[in-house]
């Protein structure tokens, strides 16, 4: 007897100016099944799933729901089919609440008035049954991405939707709520749903996921059983070549002292108490120091306060024997930062802006790229815009010209380092540089790091992936509530030790 699927998307093709993101891909998803998708950057992945999820028409190809052909205009046919979508960049309001975003679109009413309790109580009967923890009341912009995620996950649920997709979940979550993920995705499949997941990491996709199907450069490669291959066998069919899973790297030999943070405070935009409490580290040339922790204990803050975005409440920063305490963010910029951003949309790029622009956006008035009348070089923008793109490996469908917005997470990501990069600073502030990369990217900006460090350059690393916070530092700082409750040199240390510190189990 010939198995129903529950979607079965047939030889879709979806183009883009300059670029075939999708090229003639079909994909089979069984019932109650968790079925992975991966590739690397800018692979297709996420633009098949918008197809699906009704954001993009295909040029070519069929879409099938429980064997019968369907078409979906946009995400509403989508959840009227069944289908809901966790995008990698989530699609909440800000300021709404966590509940108001759960129930928009489909608000219960009685004679057109709200009736808010019982969306409430399914909310909070939903959050129970599948351990998502969320507080209804508070706004969007006040909690943190894994709070965030738990509530697009119940905006889901809350349509009663059958086939879930989501798109590099874990690429914003901590290992602990990873974890909690896991198990609830797991949870959902033994239910019956039946999940599509979009992700680069390969030891979550064997330890989740039923079968894997690999798109390489817009095309399908092939899909696997988890259980019958490895993660060496998956990266080779995802990036063409075989990766190194292990950082190489000499032993450090720390120089002078680049960054001096003392008694740093800044203040809590959620509640009373600071964010972060009198901390102080030192950062010397030619040294990788980590600050670790579990996502939501002060070091978005503490980033914020350093690259000023937000100013101190208390303390006092030096970067290169200067107090640059009161500087502003350009100033600082100028006196040698650099500063990979943790939320790469707000705070990396301009979306609408072509890749050139974006990659002079720190030194677009320098007089490189800006005439002595005011008027941009557009020549030399571009050919600037040309080397980095050509050394970084930044893949986009129009070159220097492309609108930011349209390139894959990945793309972006890659654009931000090599224009921070690039600006040669004397200490690099990384915030999660490799989150939502693929394995050949990932491999390819630990190296970079490491090259900075040893041009004698000193590097802040902030991570909550706990594979990179053992592999590429020195030492690494334990922040917890705001305060630094460890320090660690990563050959002497284990995850266990670390994760007991980051819960604030142990502190020294």
């Amino acid at each position: 007897m010939e198995q129903t699927y529950a979607i079965e998307m047939l030889n879709i093709t979806k183009r883009f100016p300059g670029i075939i993101a999708n090229d003639n891909i079909s994909l089979q998803l069984k019932k109650g099944e968790i079925h992975a998708l991966l590739g690397e950057n800018g692979a297709g992945k996420s633009t098949l799933m918008s197809v699906l999820f009704g954001l993009y028409q295909p040029e070519e190809g069929t879409i099938k729901k429980d064997g019968k052909e369907v078409k979906i205009n946009n995400p509403n046919d989508a959840n009227d089919l069944g289908i809901g979508m966790v995008h990698q960049h989530f699609k909440l309001v800000e300021c709404f609440s966590v509940l108001d975003n759960i129930i928009l679109g489909v608000e219960p009413n009685k004679a057109g008035f709200l009736q808010k309790s019982e969306a409430r109580k399914k909310v909070m009967e939903l959050s129970d049954r599948y351990n998502l923890q969320i507080d209804p009341d508070a706004l969007i912009e006040d909690i943190t991405v894994g709070m965030q995620q738990r509530t697009e996950i119940l905006k889901m649920l809350y349509r009663d939707n059958e086939i879930l997709i989501f798109d590099e979940p874990t690429a914003v979550l901590t290992p602990q709520e990873i974890k909690e993920l896991m198990q609830i995705m797991r949870n959902l499949a033994a239910e019956g749903k039946s999940i599509l997941f979009i992700s680069h990491k390969l030891a979550e996709i064997m330890e989740v996921a039923d079968r894997c199907s690999v798109l390489r450069k817009g095309k399908y490669v092939g899909t696997v059983e988890t259980a019958n291959t490895t993660m060496e066998e998956l990266s080779a069919l995802m990036v063409g070549r075989n990766v190194s899973f292990h950082v190489d790297k000499k032993e450090s030999t720390p120089g002078k002292e680049i960054l001096s943070i003392e008694n740093m405070t800044v203040a809590s935009k959620l509640h009373k108490n600071n964010a972060v409490r009198n901390v102080s580290l030192k950062v010397r040339a030619g040294e990788i120091v980590c600050i670790a922790g579990i996502d939501g204990n002060g070091q978005t803050e503490f980033v914020h306060g350093l690259t000023g975005l937000e100013p101190l409440a208390g303390g006092k920063i030096t970067l290169c024997g200067e107090d640059i305490t009161k500087a502003t963010i350009r100033q600082r910029s100028l006196k040698g930062m650099s500063h990979i951003p943790e939320d790469r949309h707000k705070h990396g790029l301009v979306l609408d802006y072509t890749l050139e622009d974006n990659l002079v956006l720190q030194r677009y008035f320098e007089p490189e790229f800006t005439d002595k009348a005011g008027f941009l070089k557009r020549k030399n923008i571009r050919e600037y815009a040309e080397k980095l793109i050509g050394e970084f490996d930044v893949r986009s469908g129009q070159g220097p010209s492309t609108i930011v917005r349209s390139m894959s997470g990945g793309n972006q990501q890659k654009a931000i380092i090599a224009r921070e990069l690039d600006k040669d600073p004397e200490l690099l502030v990384a915030v999660q540089p490799t989150r939502g990369l693929d394995v050949g990217a990932i491999e390819f900006i630990h190296k970079q790091l490491i090259a900075q460090r040893d041009a004698g350059k000193a590097v802040l690393l902030v991570s909550l992936e706990l594979d990179e916070v053992m592999d590429v530092p020195d030492r690494i700082l334990v922040m917890y509530e705001g305060e630094i409750v460890g320090e660690f040199d990563p050959k002497k240390t284990t995850q266990e030790e670390l994760g007991l510190y980051m819960s604030g189990a142990k502190r020294m």
